[in-house]
């Protein structure tokens, strides 16, 4: 690192507060401080700023109906097409010939869609959906890696008027049973395998195995992403997905007129915490603030190629993927693979490669960039990039300056967005052309976004307390109940600080938070993630961050350990950067960071070193495990883990010391 890089990385560590560059400002979608003030006097009518961004085939009568609330319908009696707003449109406005989805595949493939080119295999694919028995309101079940088909399905799906129910394709035989038995779903679009890390993964036993639990007859189409490197066989209820477009080739299908709350998809919860809850939003009301969010929040334009490297397995792929950026008439890359192979440049050689306007990426993502070393991007051109954003977790203050410094150049604007599977899109975060950016706070209410922090009384809590997240009023992304389960959609989300004798709904997403004098909130984590230590409760994510925040620490977990005098203890097991020593040093390091930021009560008992932890295959930390470890139980089940051997070293070094 030269002397003025060290002095550039010096001034970023001491700064709090970065404004966006008057650059940016200057071409936001959304630069006038005025929109919150305006969305607040204007509430709820505010919201068809968010609908005129669709195509109406019949206008809705009211914004908002709260009559049956919280069972909120958004644009009322509206009817429109989730498929046309997102293809046929564009094609009859003159962008035929722009590309719509550019897919890399993990082996170096690529396949560009045009919007022209995409409008006519979804046609065929509904096509085929439609001679197979597919009727409107029938649940599709997808299961599928991040092959093109997948959207193509989603949205031939929405053409039909059928609701889509994706399952994420490292989940297990059983939760696709599961999922497809409870939304009573006969009909199946899966794929022979793909690829991870190089290697040829076989999809379609697992599918079959899966299918052997569901309890109703199913019709399968196969995609062939495998080709020679996987053999297999189709049985008399699955279908080739080659053939059956080319049987269809040419055919179309009227778009299905759906009324505004119609359900648009299902996506299931992983059901980490009970049985999964099939999460239902609506076509209207999903689609227009998926486009609204897309536009104000991410800065999309059509002429940008946007990259969320998230997979359309989960909410994010489904908003920021598909619907939010094809809504707009953007660009949307898809890449099948992970973040290092064939190596630890793919993700810049893609920006790169693609002129990458606008990013968007978890922080476990930047934590492992960090951890490779600022190496990798600088052998790339990412002076394509505008914006940046991070999505799935809370951001550390160093991770963000990381981001910020060495992807961003120090001149793209990054948005720290909070929100969930059942909000629909972004809830809490910054308006790139009009707010200033704190490392670690994701931001401020959106506009419209009525977020307060309350005591266990309902009550605000004061500027720099910390307290419960809570949406006051309800916004047209919003689920609209769990599926089948209307009983539970109110019990889970609409009971702990609501007043339904004075028909006062409140959302409660079960997120810690804390808010500072300008209003910015710090998501601190789930309020079931949390250590009781003497009586006091400690967030997880608070001391994770802490602990990140050390340099030569890259990833860490906190949880809470039985402990005869405190009743828990803090446990930290943590990740140190490549060319970092574990041992006395970085512990002490660790523990100063944590009494710095939250004090001694956060002490930790322990600190583990250890080269991996335990993840599920989509990524999040199994913390129930570390937790055994740290309190000496027995070990649970670690089926669900990528990488199970882990847990055993991490009990072994455990028990060593």
């Amino acid at each position: 690192m030269s002397q003025e890089d060290g002095s550039l990385e010096a001034r970023l560590e001491e700064q709090d507060t970065f404004e966006p560059p008057e650059s940016f400002v200057e071409q936001a979608n959304v630069s006038d401080p005025g929109i919150y003030e305006e969305f607040e006097e204007n509430w709820p009518d505010c919201w068809e700023r968010a609908a005129e961004f669709l195509d109406w085939e019949e206008e809705y009568d009211d914004v908002l109906d709260e009559s049956d609330a919280p069972s909120y319908q958004w644009f009322t009696n509206g009817k429109l097409n989730a498929s046309q707003n997102c293809l046929d449109r564009h094609v009859e406005d003159g962008a035929k010939n722009r590309a719509a989805i550019k897919w890399e595949g993990e082996l170096g493939e690529t396949r560009t869609y045009t919007y022209g080119d995409l409008l006519n295999e979804v046609n065929e694919f509904a096509s085929t959906l439609r001679d197979l028995g597919v009727e409107e309101d029938d649940v599709v079940t997808l299961y599928m890696p991040m092959v093109p088909e997948l959207p193509i399905a989603m949205l031939a799906c929405a053409r039909l008027g059928a609701p889509h129910s994706v399952v994420f394709a490292g989940f297990s035989a059983d939760a696709l049973a599961t999922r497809m038995n409870d939304a009573d779903s006969e009909y199946l679009i899966t794929c022979d395998g793909y690829y991870r890390r190089g290697d040829a993964l076989d999809h379609i036993s697992k599918t079959n195995e899966g299918l052997e639990d569901v309890e109703h007859e199913t019709t399968t189409v196969v995609v062939d992403r495998l080709g020679d490197a996987l053999e297999h066989s189709l049985s008399e209820n699955q279908h080739d997905y080659d053939e059956l477009i080319d049987e269809h080739a040419g055919e179309s299908v009227e778009p299905v007129s759906r009324d505004a709350e119609d359900m648009l998809f299902l996506m299931y919860t992983s059901g980490t915490t009970g049985k999964p809850k099939g999460v239902k939003h609506t076509t209207g009301g999903y689609l227009a603030y998926s486009a609204w969010t897309s536009h104000s929040v991410l800065d999309l334009k059509p002429e940008d190629t946007y990259w969320c490297s998230a997979d359309i397995g989960w909410i994010t792929g489904h908003s920021y993927i598909l619907y939010g950026p094809l809504a707009l008439g953007t660009t949307t890359v898809m890449y099948e693979g992970t973040p290092d192979y064939p190596d630890k440049n793919r993700f810049w050689d893609i920006i790169e490669r693609n002129r990458v306007d606008v990013f968007y990426t978890a922080p476990t993502a930047i934590r492992a960039f960090m951890k490779w070393g600022e190496q990798y991007p600088a052998q790339h051109d990412l002076s394509s990039l505008r914006l940046l954003g991070t999505v799935g977790e809370p951001i550390n203050p160093r991770a963000w300056k990381w981001y910020y410094d060495h992807i961003g150049g120090g001149d793209c604007p990054i948005v720290d967005t909070w929100w969930q599977t059942e909000t629909g899109g972004h809830m809490i975060t910054t308006l790139p052309g009009v707010c200033d950016m704190k490392p670690g706070a994701a931001g401020p209410g959106l506009p419209g976004i009525d977020a307060q922090i309350v005591d266990e009384a309902g009550e605000e809590v004061d500027a720099g307390q910390a307290g419960y997240l809570t949406v006051q009023k309800p916004w047209p992304g919003m689920l609209r109940t769990l599926y089948q389960n209307d009983e539970r959609f109110v019990n889970e989300y609409w009971t702990e600080y609501s007043d339904p004798e004075n028909d006062e709904w409140v959302y409660f997403p079960e997120d810690g938070a804390k808010i500072d004098e300008d209003g910015y909130i710090t998501v601190l984590g789930r309020v079931d993630d949390v250590i009781n230590v003497s009586g006091h409760r400690l967030g997880t994510m608070e001391i994770e961050s802490a602990v990140v925040g050390v340099e030569g620490v890259a990833e860490a977990a906190v949880v809470g350990g039985d402990h005869e005098v405190k009743g828990e203890a803090v446990y930290v097991y943590a990740i140190p950067e490549d060319g970092s020593e574990p041992g006395a040093e970085l512990e002490e390091k660790a523990i100063e960071a944590i009494l710095d930021s939250i004090g001694p009560i956060a002490k930790p008992e322990e600190v583990i070193f250890t080269h991996e932890l335990p993840k599920t295959r989509s990524g999040k930390i199994m913390r129930r495990l570390l937790e055994d470890i740290a309190s000496g139980n027995e070990l649970g089940t670690t089926s669900t883990l990528r990488n199970p051997e882990v847990v055993d070293e991490i009990a072994e070094q455990v028990n060593e010391d």
